[in-house]
């Protein structure tokens, strides 16, 4: 990275670059059109209606739902020009809503995203209670978190950009959480081939907030088997390590010398069968990692994780003003789970990297805060840059 781009994102402005996409089969090497935006009716949810929405530029092709502000698509070329969806998700609103998708594949999370020990927290003197979804502990915001509602959407349109705006209102006391929290999510795409992610929230009472999005990769293509041989540098030379429920110990740990570190690409398959206590209590990688960020007021994007797929060409870096990055590498798809390619899914076939605040931080004084209070904005911003080597 050059030192001018280097400036750039250190001042909050995100260049994302890469070769033209071919949507319709055309090489990669053309230019990108004007970036558009469709909505489609799709179905409905609890007599709410449902739509999804496509957003493009010419070189990479988004669908979201407002229900769950699940990211459904990213179809971004390979190395060659080829076309594929590079996330995991279903062909079609039923598989999300009967199954209840239990993987929160593409899902905007909240209202406190990863886990809560034994789904309990204490602000201001009083003890909140959440519901026990992934015993013993709170998970992605409990029964019916933010990727079980059908958002508001609002379409924004620049002279190089389409953007999604969905809103949120989350009440006080829903799945235990105190205050009415109002959240926004915008997905934007320019005339690039990126996605950037805008969180904001605001409360009337003190609660706690981490929200993220649970969008798994493959980039070889969805539907396509393991991502073992993808290689993963992640920015971050220490990491959270876990109890045997993947709860937070409080430590704060080096990754040097063991299999948590990825300083360097690594590929996925090396190490995640390792009898390293932490790979043998996620049955693999589902960790939190500390960003080796210079500016600690997380306002400002830097560069959290960077993967690869030498076969496909293709490349995903990932910017973010959050703390950490949780690497979770599918290890509890078990086969039962049909995507949009209609083929199952299986242990390791996609992985998922979520910016976030640390799991757990209501209870662990050393991390750092989710509190969220009246008067406070909770800001957020996350970008998912594609790229191809030669």
């Amino acid at each position: 990275m050059s030192s001018s781009i280097r400036a750039l994102v250190r001042a909050g402005v995100v260049l994302l670059l890469g070769a033209g996409l071919g949507l319709a089969g055309a090489s990669s090497s053309q230019a990108g059109g004007r970036p558009t935006i469709t909505r489609e009716a799709y179905g409905s949810v609890g007599g709410r209606a449902v739509d999804r929405y496509t957003l493009t530029n010419g070189r990479i092709r988004v669908r979201i739902l407002t229900y769950g502000g699940i990211l459904q698509t990213v179809e971004v070329p390979g190395r060659h020009g080829r076309v594929d969806n590079v996330t995991l998700g279903f062909a079609g609103l039923d598989g999300y809503v009967t199954s209840g998708n239990p993987a929160y594949f593409g899902a905007l999370i909240g209202r406190y995203g990863n886990r809560v020990a034994n789904g309990r927290f204490t602000l201001d003197g009083r003890t909140y209670q959440l519901p026990i979804n992934d015993p013993p502990n709170s998970l992605h915001g409990g029964d019916v978190g933010f990727d079980k509602r059908v958002w508001s959407a609002t379409p924004v349109t620049g002279r190089d950009s389409v953007g999604l705006r969905l809103s949120y209102v989350s009440p006080d006391g829903e799945e235990n959480y105190p205050g009415t929290l109002h959240a926004t999510v915008t997905y934007t795409v320019a005339r690039d081939r990126g996605i950037r992610i805008d969180y904001r929230a605001t409360t009337d009472q003190a609660t706690i907030v981490n929200l993220t999005n649970h969008a798994y990769w493959n980039l070889g293509g969805e539907g396509t088997g393991t991502i073992d041989d993808h290689e993963l540098q992640l920015r971050a030379s220490r990491y959270t390590p876990v109890d045997a429920t993947l709860i937070p110990t409080g430590a704060i740990d080096p990754v040097a010398g063991t299999p948590m570190d990825f300083t360097r690409p690594t590929a996925i398959g090396a190490r995640n069968r390792s009898d390293f206590p932490q790979i043998v209590y996620g049955h693999g990688y589902d960790h939190n990692w500390v960003l080796d960020r210079r500016d600690t007021t997380y306002t400002s994007l830097e560069l959290a994780a960077r993967l690869s797929d030498k076969a496909s060409g293709r490349t995903l870096s990932i910017y973010t003003t959050e703390p950490g990055i949780q690497f979770y590498g599918g290890n509890f798809l078990d086969g039962t789970l049909y995507g949009t390619s209609g083929r199952s899914y299986r242990q390791g076939d996609g992985l998922a990297l979520e910016t976030q605040h640390f799991p757990d931080s209501p209870n662990h004084a050393n991390f750092p805060s989710t509190v969220l209070r009246p008067g406070q904005v909770f800001r957020s911003t996350t970008v998912y840059r594609f790229g191809t080597t030669r």
